[in-house]
This record gives C-alpha cells, structure tokens and sequence, in this order.
C-alpha cells in the first residue's frame, strides 16, 4: 500500500490559531453538481444611484441625508446591531446567563462611486481608506467602554450585503467576541512557551515553504492558510508582527491596503466576475492590556467555488460535526497565485 498523499487523501487538518482541526476531502472535487447555482453579479452599476441610500447627496433610510463626499465617508450605522446608550445588566441564574453589550457601530463608503468596488480602486484610493481605519481605530478604542474594534466588509448579495455600494463596517464594543478570544487565547499561549508570536513564526515558515504564498510586498504577505476552510480563503499578514493597524507607519499601512487590492483583484480574476466575499481585519484588543504576543491579520472567506454560479455550502456535516473543503489549500493558492493583479476590466 502507497503512503498517505495529502494532495489525494482524506485528512484533517490543524488550525494553530483558533485549535480546532477541520477535514479536507480533495477528491470530492470531482463530484457532479446539480444543486443551487447563484445569478453572476452584474458589473454595469452606475457612477452614481440616485436611488441608493449611501451616494453623496442622497437620503439614507433613516432620513438622514449623506454630505456631497469626494472620498471616504464614514457615519454612524443608522441601524446600529449595538448602540452606546443602553442601560448596564445582567442575568445569572445557573444555566440562564445574560449581560447587557455597549458598542458603536460605523458605515465607511470607500468612495463617493457607486460602481467602483476595491479592486477597482487606484492604490491612493484604498490608502484612503486604510487612514480611515486607522484613525477609527485609535478613536474608538480610546472609548473607556470600547475594547475591541472588528472592521469587516461583505461584498455581494450571495455575502449578505444589503446595498450595492461598496463599503465596509465597523463593530465596536464591550465584550471581546469568541472567535478573537480564541485567537487571542492561542497566540499568547504560543508566546508564553516560544517567546515569539505564533503568526511570525507562522508567516516565516510559509514564506520558506513558499507552496501557499499567492503575493507578497515589503511589509506583507497573502496566502492561503494551512487550515483554510473556504476554497479560496486567504489571509493578509504583517511579515514583522504589528498588534493592530495604528503600529502601521504610513509605507506599511499602503502596503497592507495594496495588497487587500491586490487579493480581489485575483478574486475577480479568477471567474471574470464580481467575486463575493466576508473579509474582516483582526487586530489587539483596546482594553488598555499588554498585547506584544498579537499580530493583526486580515481573513478573506469566499463562498464560490467552481464557478461564477456554485458557492460551497457550510450545511449538514460542517453545521454538526466540523469544517470541510474539497480542494486542498495548495490546490487553491496555486490557482490564485497564478491570476494577475491588475482587475481583468481594466487590461
């Protein structure tokens, strides 16, 4: 009998940044499909939506009317999931535990085009973006009731995104939420016993291996992880470890917006169409603690799969037992790697 061949065999796989394993099937990738297929993204969308709440000059759903912008343009979320006003709580009563959650919740437009979705903006267009980031950041996490900052953008209908216009969101609040905790729990472990942080150490080791690196520039790296669960997730790094975006000096912080242009860009590439995803930066916590053992780090979770119409499904077995792909991660970072870096639409 041959050896175990993780390129054709059934394994599991290990992610040291949260502990959990998850299952890798690669021959499944050859199994017919004949379930649901999503309508491809139409990509003729207006300069400007006269009937869409988030273009200068328009009135958003609340009444509230949007300045005439030129760049990018942050709000308060109109229909905010936490809010700062609420009054202090809590329930314990043995199985039955509650308690009251504080938090601000933002919108930032990445520009005043309702057409122009990130990979097709230009480098200074989405630095913009990233000094606002930046900025919200550092105020945010100023807030004595503020301790932890999650900046996330979904893009596309299939994601979840209820307006066309391309923007991102910011939750700020109390708690610190489970699947950070788990982040943060595991790299300051991994600290404690190596002294160094884990995802330094995980990025130099990738870069050594170089089998799932899709791009890289002076400060930062994308590739597709180890453990990726999504066909074609990718995660964004520092290569020296940076707590959270405010450590990024104005050269770093480009390159770190370069290079989230630079992963859509592949994204739309890859099936000539605008490519949905959850993209989210994970970064210290503003609690006012020690975090050296942090790196920020950007994730990527695209649903599509093997078409502009056929998304995975995270159902039965991943909703019961525990995540599972078809295609191993080197499979994909090949394929990504491959595609350029300058948007289709614009050759």
């Amino acid at each position: 009998m041959s050896g175990f061949d993780m390129k054709n065999d059934t394994h599991r796989r290990y992610n040291p940044l949260t502990g959990e394993w998850m299952l890798v099937s690669p021959h499944r990738g050859k199994r017919p499909w004949q379930g649901q297929q999503e309508t491809p993204v139409s990509l003729n969308l207006p300069e400007y939506d006269e009937t869409c709440y988030l273009c200068p000059g328009n009135s958003r759903a609340g009444g509230v009317q949007n300045p005439k912008y030129n760049g990018p343009f942050v709000f308060t979320n109109d229909f905010s999931a936490i809010t700062p006003n609420i009054s202090d709580g809590a329930v314990d009563d043995g199985l039955f535990q509650a308690k009251s959650e504080k938090g601000i919740c933002r919108v930032i437009c990445f520009s005043p085009y309702h057409n122009k979705t990130v990979p097709q903006l230009s480098s200074d267009e989405m630095f913009a973006v990233a000094k606002v980031w930046q900025r919200e950041y550092v105020e945010l996490g100023s807030k004595e009731f503020i301790n932890h900052i999650q900046i996330f953008e979904n893009k596309g209908a299939a994601m979840g995104c209820s307006n066309p216009h391309p923007h991102c969101q910011i939750w700020a609040q109390q708690s610190i939420p489970e699947i950070v905790s788990k982040e943060n729990f595991r790299q300051k472990t991994y600290f404690e016993q190596h002294t160094k942080p884990l995802l330094q150490e995980y990025v130099e080791q990738e870069l050594q291996r170089n089998e799932r690196v899709i791009a890289e520039n002076d400060s930062f790296v994308a590739l597709v992880p180890f453990w990726a669960t999504w066909p074609f997730e990718v995660m964004v790094l520092p290569k020296i470890s940076k707590p959270s975006i405010a450590a990024l000096n104005d050269v770093e912080l480009r390159n770190f917006s370069d290079m989230y242009r630079i992963v859509t860009c592949k994204y739309d590439n890859l099936f000539k169409t605008s490519f949905p995803y959850s993209a989210g930066v994970h970064q210290a916590p503003t609690d006012g603690g020690n975090y050296d053992y942090w790196t920020m780090h950007m994730h990527f979770y695209p649903p599509l799969f093997r078409s502009a119409t056929v998304k995975k499904f995270m159902v039965g077995y991943e909703m019961m037992a525990e995540p599972q792909r078809d295609i191993t991660a080197e499979q994909g970072a090949a394929i990504l790697k491959d595609l350029s870096a300058e948007h289709y639409l614009h050759k």
